[in-house]
C-alpha cells in the first residue's frame, strides 16, 4: 500500500461527481470547487478568527487550507471543459471508471435526474466496497437521492396526517411506484457503509425538488411566465399538494457538510423549511415574471408537456410533508433559501434570469419623420425577439384594454379607476382634436414599458420620446438627478440609443415618391410632413435636445446615416445595430419553433431529393430515348447506304455484263474451242495470245 499523503493546496482532496455536465452535479461541483476542505466546520458567526483556524487545525490536522479537486463523468464530450472540473471522463468502461474512482477521496453519485445512473451507482459502490482493503486512505461515498422514496409513506399518526416526517422515520419510508430502484439503492449504500466505516463510509442525501441557478424541474413554469405566450400558467390538479424543495446551492452545502463532518448518521433529508404547495409556487413565479394569472387544469394534462420526463411528472404531483431536523441540529449550512421558493421568489427569479442570460434589451430608435425608424425597429425586434413599442399603437391598445376592463361585471376599485381614466382620456382627446396631452401620453408609455413582457424580454422604443422634457418625465419622473443612475439600472431607461438621420432633400423626395394609398390618412401629406420635419429640426438645435438627455445619463447615442431607399442600405444599418447591441439575451427561437423549422427543413430536403431523383430519372429517360432514336437513325442511314451501294454495284455490274457478253464472251468462247482443239502445252498463254489477236476493240 502507498504511504498516506496529506491534503495541501498542492495536494487537494479529490472528489468524483457523476454527470458533472448536468444540472444537479454541475452545481454541486461548482459549489465545492469554491470551498476549502473543513470550511463548514467553522462557524462564520464566531468572532475570533484565529480560534476558528486553530479549531479547524485541531479537528482536521491534515486538511487545513486544502481545496477540493473536482473530477467526473460527462454525458457528452464538448470542446470546452468546465472551469471548475479538473478532469472529465466520457464513455468509460467500468474497469477504467473504477481506476479513476480509486484515486478519489470522495465519490458523489446523483440519481435524481437520470435513472440510467442507478445501475452505475450500484456497481460503483459495490466495486469500491470490494476494493476497500486496497485503499491508500479512507474513502467516502455519497448518494444524492430523492424524497420520492418517501412519497407513499403512511403517516405515523392517522389522526394528524399533517405532522411532517423526519429522518427518524426513514426505516418506515415507502417509495413512489416508479422509484423502487432508488430506494433499493439507498438501502444498499447504507448497508455497505456499516462493514468498515473507518475505511469506507457511505451516506444518502434524500433531496427535495431542486430549484435555483437557472431552474430544472420548475423551469417549465418560469419559462411560461417569462415568455408570456400563455394567458394563464397551468396548475395541474387543484394545486394543494405539498412539495418538499431545496435550493441547489443549499443541497451542495449539505454535501459539503457531510464531507467535512463525517457524521455518524448515514441518512439525511435535504429540504428547506417551506411548506409550499404547487399552487403557492406557481403563483409566486408567475406573479414576479408574468401576468400573475393561473388556471387549474386536470392532472392528466401534465402528460401533454413534452419538456417533462416521467420522473419530473411524478415529482411535481407528489404530496409530502417532511422536515430536515438533523441538518438544523448538526450541520453548519450557510442557507441561500432556507424559507423556500415563495419567500425568496424575487431573489430566485433574478438568479434564474442571470444564470440563463435572460436579460432585457432596451433600445430606443430616434430620428426625423420618414427616415425609416419603424423598418429598423421591426427588424431589430425580429432579430432579438423584443417588443415593438410605437406611440400610436400603444395609445390604441391602452384604450382597448381600459374598455375591456370596464366591461367586466365585477365592480371593484380597479374597474372604477379604469372607467375614470378612460373618461379622462376620451375627454382630453375630444378637446385636442384626437390628440392627448403629454401628461397622459407619458403615463401610457411608462405603463407600457413597465409591463412584464417589456421588463422581461425588453423593447424597441420607436420614435419616442420626441423632446428632452418628454424623456425626462418618461424615464425619471420626479426623481432627483442623483437617482437617475439607479433608475437606469432598475427600470426602463434604454441601454442603447440609435439616432437615424438623413438629409432633408432625401426625406422630402422619399415622401413625395410614396404612393397616394400609403399617404392617405397619415401625417405624410406634403404640408404635414414639411411641418413635422421643420419642428424636428428646431427641437434638435436647442441646448436641451433629446440626445443631450441621454448623453447626461452617459448613454451615448449611435448615429446611423441613411442615404438611399435600397433594402441593402437598411440591412447594413441593422448589422451596425446588432454589432453595437451584441448577442440576444433571451431564449431566442423556442423549442417548438426549432422543431417546426427542423421539420420544415427536413420536408424541404425530402422535396429537393425527390425532385432531384425525378430530374435524374427524367434525364436518364430522355437520354435513353435519345439513344434509341439515334440508334434507329443510324440503322436507317446504314440501311440506306447499303441500298445505295447495292444499287451502284447493280448498275455497274450490268454494264460490265453487257460488255462481257457482247465483246468478250464470243471471243473467249472461240479461244476455248481452239484451245481444246489444238491442246497447246501452255493453255493459259495460248488463250492470252488468242484474245490479244482477236480483240474486237483492237
Amino acid at each position: 500500500m502507498a504511504g498516506k499523503t496529506e491534503d495541501t493546496p498542492q495536494n487537494p482532496r479529490r472528489v468524483f461527481i457523476n454527470d458533472v455536465d448536468k444540472y444537479t452535479s454541475k452545481n454541486i461541483a461548482r459549489f465545492l470547487d469554491l470551498c476549502l476542505v473543513g470550511a463548514s466546520l467553522v462557524d462564520p458567526g464566531e468572532a475570533d478568527v484565529e480560534d476558528d483556524d486553530d479549531r479547524l487545525h485541531d479537528e482536521q490536522p491534515n486538511l487545513k487550507g486544502a481545496a477540493f479537486q473536482i473530477v467526473g463523468t460527462v454525458s457528452n464530450r464538448t470542446e470546452e471543459q468546465c472551469s471548475f472540473v479538473a478532469e472529465e471522463y466520457c464513455n468509460l468502461k467500468r474497469e477504467e471508471l473504477l481506476h479513476h474512482l480509486m484515486k478519489c477521496d470522495v465519490i458523489v453519485y446523483d440519481i435524481t435526474q437520470h435513472t440510467d445512473q442507478i445501475d452505475e451507482a450500484r456497481w460503483a459502490v459495490s466495486a469500491l466496497h470490494e476494493e476497500m482493503d486496497q485503499f491508500s486512505r479512507p474513502k467516502m461515498f455519497i448518494l444524492v437521492s430523492t424524497v420520492m422514496t418517501w412519497a407513499t409513506t403512511k403517516p405515523a399518526d392517522k389522526d394528524h396526517p399533517e405532522i411532517p416526517f423526519t429522518e427518524e422515520h426513514y426505516r418506515r419510508r415507502k417509495a413512489h411506484p416508479n422509484f423502487h430502484d432508488h430506494i433499493g439503492l439507498e438501502k444498499l449504500v447504507v448497508k455497505l457503509g456499516k462493514t468498515k466505516s473507518s475505511q469506507f463510509s457511505t451516506y444518502v442525501v434524500a433531496s427535495g425538488l431542486q430549484y435555483g441557478m437557472g431552474e430544472h424541474i420548475f423551469h417549465l413554469f418560469f419559462k411560461m411566465s417569462w415568455l408570456g405566450e400563455v394567458a394563464q400558467v397551468p396548475i395541474f390538479g387543484d394545486g394543494s399538494n405539498f412539495i418538499p424543495t431545496i435550493h441547489i446551492s443549499d443541497l451542495a452545502g449539505i454535501v459539503q457538510n457531510v464531507i467535512d463532518h463525517k457524521p455518524k448518521s448515514q441518512y439525511f433529508v435535504a429540504v428547506d423549511d417551506s411548506k409550499n404547495t404547487m399552487e403557492d409556487i406557481i403563483k409566486a413565479v408567475t406573479s414576479v415574471l408574468g401576468s400573475g394569472k393561473t388556471q387549474n387544469v386536470s392532472k392528466e394534462e401534465i402528460y401533454l408537456i413534452r419538456d417533462l420526463t416521467q420522473t419530473d411528472i411524478d415529482s411535481l404531483l407528489v404530496n409530502l410533508r417532511i422536515e430536515a431536523t438533523y441538518l438544523k441540529e448538526n450541520f453548519n449550512i450557510q442557507w441561500v433559501s432556507e424559507t423556500g421558493v415563495v419567500e425568496n421568489i424575487e431573489q430566485i427569479t433574478e438568479e434564474y434570469k442571470q444564470t440563463r442570460g435572460l436579460l432585457p434589451l432596451r433600445i430606443c430608435i430616434l430620428g426625423p419623420p420618414a427616415v425609416g425608424k419603424s423598418t429598423i425597429a421591426e427588424r431589430t425586434c425580429k432579430h432579438y425577439k423584443l417588443h415593438h413599442v410605437k406611440l400610436k399603437e400603444t395609445i390604441t391598445e391602452t384604450l382597448e384594454n381600459l374598455e375591456s376592463s370596464v366591461r367586466v361585471e365585477d365592480e371593484d376599485n380597479d374597474q372604477n379607476e379604469a372607467q375614470e381614466f378612460l373618461d379622462t382620456l376620451k375627454e382630453n382627446m375630444n378637446q385636442n382634436g384626437g390628440r392627448l396631452d403629454d401628461q397622459y401620453v407619458i403615463r401610457i408609455m411608462r405603463d407600457k414599458l413597465r409591463t412584464k413582457p417589456c421588463m422581461n424580454q425588453g423593447f424597441v422604443l420607436d420614435g419616442f420620446p420626441k423632446t428632452y422634457q418628454q424623456a425626462k418625465e418618461l424615464f425619471t419622473g420626479d426623481e432627483e438627478p442623483e437617482d437617475l443612475q439607479s433608475k437606469h439600472e432598475k427600470k426602463i431607461i434604454p441601454e442603447f440609443v440609435f439616432f437615424v438621420d438623413a438629409t432633408d432633400v432625401f426625406l422630402k423626395n422619399r415622401v413625395l415618391n410614396l404612393p397616394e394609398t400609403a399617404v392617405e390618412g397619415t401625417s405624410y401629406t406634403p404640408e404635414q410632413f414639411l411641418r413635422r420635419l421643420a419642428n424636428f429640426r428646431e427641437r434638435n438645435v436647442e441646448d436641451e435636445t433629446l440626445l443631450n438627455y441621454f448623453e447626461d445619463l452617459e448613454i451615448h447615442p449611435e448615429l446611423l446615416e441613411i442615404t438611399s431607399n435600397d433594402d441593402s442600405e437598411y440591412q447594413l444599418v441593422i448589422e451596425k445595430v446588432c454589432k453595437k447591441v451584441g448577442k440576444p439575451k433571451n431564449y431566442g427561437i423556442i423549442l417548438e419553433e426549432v422543431e417546426e423549422e427542423e421539420r420544415r427543413q427536413a420536408e424541404q430536403e425530402l422535396r429537393e431529393k425527390a425532385a432531384q431523383r425525378a430530374e435524374a430519372e427524367r434525364r436518364e429517360e430522355e437520354e435513353s430515348r435519345q439513344r434509341e432514336q439515334r440508334w434507329a437513325e443510324w440503322n436507317q442511314q446504314l440501311e440506306e447506304v447499303r441500298r445505295q451501294e447495292h444499287d451502284l454495284l447493280e448498275s455497274q455490274s450490268e454494264l460490265l455484263r453487257n460488255y462481257l457478253m457482247k465483246d468478250v464472251m464470243p471471243t473467249l468462247t472461240q479461244g476455248l474451242i481452239e484451245c481444246c482443239r489444238i491442246r497447246p502445252d501452255d493453255p493459259i498463254d495460248f488463250l492470252a495470245e488468242y484474245l490479244l489477236k482477236n480483240n474486237p476493240e483492237g
